[in-house]
């Protein structure tokens, strides 16, 4: 299977900015034709672990700070479900500020004027990395359904071939929060040699039942929506926003705590003195909600939303491993920092910890913080002082195990 350059095919982008919103073009745009770095690979097949491969690919990405001469000091950061290459900056899309600010830049915990930071955004992606938006040879359209379905490991794979591509033959650090961090856990079990220290925050060795069980809900309100035009809106000039703003919505109730909730919006009205006796959005909660569905309606490819959940309800360590987690680690050297949250109800301290009992069963270098905090899982991304005291010792002291200033 082979993915078409789509800068040798302008006409494929001009006919879909007359069908599509401005908005859906300027995804597509960026899905075709990324804002950032994009390397193309061929010549060699991406093989999948579900039996297809890829026959040429690309990884779109950027990078922050510089790499010194022996290329020791790189520092790959792995973004969650609906994340991107755009950790620091300015996203093209959103217009927003990098989702990972608070963490990465001059004089944070991951300090760029130190360290060589890179991001890819990950295989099945909807920002430029080849995925179910990327051109199918066969139809001269986006692939919709019929890109091949993927794993945690096949997002990684893709990611190794990036680091080869730049020369780097051990990261001094991988990095990553929810499915990102389901990257390291990978990362560190097919690549042991190559990762010096890892930090899997927030994180599983596999997805529950209650996880699959949400993803499921998502994937059917997606699908329901007559608009999904059974994964071919793109050609159908539509995009499925009702189903994919009820996934986001559904999705978002698992990042946040009961308590950050209750804080936050209690059971005030929304921009009212009393109840309306109707459906519209009365309570403030339900207007936050809707706003998070639309507008993540205009950053994210539904057909992305689905695949890459999927990845994520495939993944399981342990089953990879023989059904024994700790075989994933065996004859690791790398140094690792396991970080849970209390409120995380998502993916709760209960995971964490199994992730450390695996690894001092295989006399790992580990150590493990649970950051007291009640704003649920999204926690890793926002202000936390102890979790950045926590990483910024981490990353100290391994960067001075590896020699570096």
């Amino acid at each position: 299977m082979a993915a078409i350059d789509p800068r040798q095919h302008p006409d494929l982008i001009e006919r879909a900015a007359h069908s599509l919103a401005p908005e859906t073009v300027q995804r597509l745009r960026e899905a075709w034709t990324p804002s950032s770095k994009v390397v193309r690979f061929s010549g060699s097949p991406l093989a999948l672990d579900g039996g297809s491969r890829l026959e040429t690919f690309q990884v779109a990405y950027e990078t922050w700070g510089e790499l010194n001469a022996d290329k020791s000091n790189a520092v790959l950061v792995c973004h969650a479900l609906t994340g991107d290459q755009y950790v620091v900056g300015e996203n093209p899309v959103t217009k927003k500020s990098g989702w990972w600010e608070t963490l990465i830049g001059p004089g944070k915990p991951i300090d760029t004027r130190r360290f060589y930071v890179i991001c890819a955004n990950i295989l099945g992606g909807c920002m430029g990395t080849t995925g179910r938006a990327s051109i199918n040879p066969a139809t001269g359209m986006p692939y919709g359904l019929g890109f091949p379905v993927i794993t945690i490991g096949d997002l990684v794979e893709a990611q190794v071939r990036l680091i080869d591509h730049l020369g780097i033959d051990q990261l001094f650090a991988v990095i990553g929060g929810s499915m990102g961090g389901m990257q390291v856990l990978e990362w560190c079990a097919r690549h042991k040699q190559r990762v010096f220290s890892a930090m899997p925050i927030a994180t599983a060795p596999r997805h529950s039942s209650q996880n699959i069980a949400f993803h499921e809900v998502g994937r059917q309100a997606v699908m329901a929506d007559p608009d999904w035009a059974r994964g071919d809106y793109h050609g159908n000039g539509k995009v499925p926003r009702n189903g994919l703003a009820v996934a986001r919505m559904a999705a978002h109730i698992t990042y946040l705590s009961e308590q950050a909730l209750h804080e936050k919006f209690g059971r005030n009205l929304q921009n009212r003195e009393a109840r309306t006796f109707s459906f519209d959005a009365d309570f403030q909660v339900e207007s936050y909600l809707r706003h998070q569905g639309s507008t993540f309606v205009d950053r994210f490819d539904a057909n992305s939303y689905l695949y890459i959940t999927r990845a994520m309800d495939y993944f399981d360590l342990a089953a990879e491993n023989g059904d024994v987690l700790a075989n994933a680690f065996r004859g690791t050297r790398t140094r690792f920092c396991v970080v849970s949250f209390t409120s995380d109800w998502l993916y709760p301290t209960r995971d964490s910890r199994e992730i450390v009992q695996a690894l001092n069963a295989v006399a790992a270098n580990v150590s493990f913080v649970e950051i007291e905090s009640n704003k649920g899982h999204d926690a890793f991304l926002l202000e936390e002082p102890e979790f950045f005291a926590t990483i910024t010792g981490f990353v100290n002291a391994a960067a001075a195990h590896r020699g570096l200033q």
